[in-house]
């Protein structure tokens, strides 16, 4: 709302990662006394990068909310019995309907950060400060505006659309209309297309922040979803050739560890900071959730079904090991642990497992290895898998196995494969790789294999096309109904 700015701020100063910034509001303040200064333009974006891993009271949206809707409610992960929140219990078990609080609380997360970026877009061209920095953060917020908008699209299909921060606080002004899917793309992609003017790469406090290779990299994804393969071929090829450094972590396992946040591999992470789920706001959740110590109690999220994830990995496949602990040392008795069922554990900081506020382990919203996957199925897409294909996927499996990622292996190296066969590599690659990375839903539901993957699991029969999109919440559609029809099947 025009007078309510200080919402945007009251959480910059705990986004620490991207830039060092204390913002400690102790007024209210409007948008005319605030926007005056560069340092005041910086905490506005600073605010926007923090709605994606923080939200007081709540846990955040990439610290554990959206993984109820895009892994907890697929095929690979449940609700084990420390999770007693019967919406998250409705998530597991495919049967939620429009008035599950979690799809509420990831639409207010969306849009809260949404309508955090249009606040900084509109108002940061107004403040006295260089160019240059001013273009780079607007840049910035849309960048985050674009992602954010492709997480709503991909689950809710058409959206409303909110490019400006409310003028009024009167009801008729604030309801917005589902825009269709087209048009939510389009505003996606004009946002990304923009964003490709961001640096390409930071140093020192300022590592974590989007880039020209993020940008693009999103733009690949949002080209595959569409299926518009030579776009995605296009976006890909420019992340992968564009000079930007990327390439995969000789061990996968790197990917999670504290000490290589911001790596090689990683092209855009959520940052996370130690204590950040100890202040008052919650930040990642995800070891608190994976991990109830050396116990039989199982904790809020577990694997669904051991043979079906756990044991498909072939002997050596470190991805396995990496993404699940069967086995853990116990450091206060000294004696190794053997769970009863593996737990979840890229998130899980083993040097620190009795304090889990003090997590620090980032959030890839897209790696290398996904641009690689996602490049080798576009080609696949355009008829059949080339040698170029194989490569790509090749390395990502040349990497799991602890061979050299870029010399042939014809111990795991695919060939002769026809089209059908190697969507389907694709596909278990994917399946492998991206444990608890957000990507399991969208990638079903973008292959077309939601239901018949999820009726798998027996105890998630529930599953129907219905799935294949979230309902939009019921408190929304209480606003307006009719500018805001639900999906099909709630």
């Amino acid at each position: 709302m025009k007078k309510s700015i200080i919402t945007l701020l009251l959480s910059a100063g705990l986004f620490v990662s991207c830039t060092e910034l204390e913002v400690t509001p102790t007024s209210f303040v409007t948008e005319e006394n605030y926007f005056n200064t560069q340092d005041d333009a910086i905490a506005s974006v600073t605010a926007v990068y923090a709605s994606l891993s923080l939200d007081p009271g709540e846990q955040s949206l990439f610290g554990r909310n959206l993984y109820f809707l895009t892994d907890m409610a697929t095929d690979y992960a449940a609700a084990g019995v420390s999770a007693t929140n019967p919406q998250v219990r409705a998530l597991s078990s495919l049967t939620h309907d429009a008035t599950s609080d979690r799809v509420q609380v990831a639409w207010r997360q969306i849009y809260a950060g949404i309508n955090r970026a249009n606040v900084a877009i509109d108002n940061i061209p107004k403040v006295v400060g260089t160019e240059e920095i001013k273009n780079r953060l607007i840049l910035e917020a849309k960048f985050i505006r674009g992602l954010l908008y492709f997480q709503a699209v991909r689950l809710w299909g058409g959206v409303p659309i909110v490019l400006h921060e409310p003028t009024s606080i009167q009801i008729e002004s604030l309801k917005s209309k589902r825009a269709t899917v087209d048009e939510v793309y389009a505003q996606i992609i004009s946002d990304l297309k923009d964003a490709e003017g961001l640096p390409a790469a930071y140093t020192s406090t300022n590592l974590g922040r989007a880039t020209s290779g993020a940008a693009k990299a999103i733009l690949a994804k949002v080209y595959l979803t569409r299926k518009d393969y030579p776009n995605a071929i296009l976006k890909a090829k420019e992340v992968i050739n564009g000079g930007y450094g990327y390439a995969l972590f000789e061990n996968f396992g790197d990917i999670f560890a504290k000490e290589k946040k911001n790596g090689k591999e990683h092209i855009f992470s959520v940052q996370f900071e130690p204590n950040q789920a100890g202040n008052g706001s919650s930040g990642s959740t995800f070891q608190a959730t994976s991990f109830t110590g050396f116990t039989a109690t199982e904790p809020a999220d577990i694997i669904s079904d051991v043979a079906l994830f756990y044991d498909i990995y072939a002997e050596g496949d470190v991805r396995r090991d990496v993404s699940y602990k069967k086995q853990l040392l116990n450091p206060a008795t000294g004696t190794l642990y053997t769970f009863p069922k593996p737990i979840f554990s890229k998130y899980l900081d083993l040097t620190n497992l009795a304090t889990p506020s003090n997590v620090a382990i980032n959030f890839p919203v897209i790696r290398y290895a996904d641009i690689l996957l996602s490049l080798a199925e576009a080609i696949n897409e355009q008829g059949a898998p080339t040698t170029e294909a194989y490569e790509l996927i090749n390395q990502v499996r040349r990497r799991a196995f602890g061979k050299p990622i870029t010399t042939p292996d014809a111990t795991v190296d695919l060939v002769g494969l026809n089209q059908t066969s190697f969507r389907a590599a694709i596909q278990e690659e994917r399946k492998k790789e991206f444990v608890q990375e957000g990507q399991r839903w969208f990638d079903l539901v973008r292959w077309g294999t939601l239901v018949t993957e999820i009726k798998k699991v027996t105890a998630k029969n529930s599953v129907s096309e219905r799935n294949n999109l979230y309902p939009i919440p019921q408190s929304e559609r209480n606003i307006d109904p009719v500018g805001l029809p639900q999906n099909p099947g709630y």
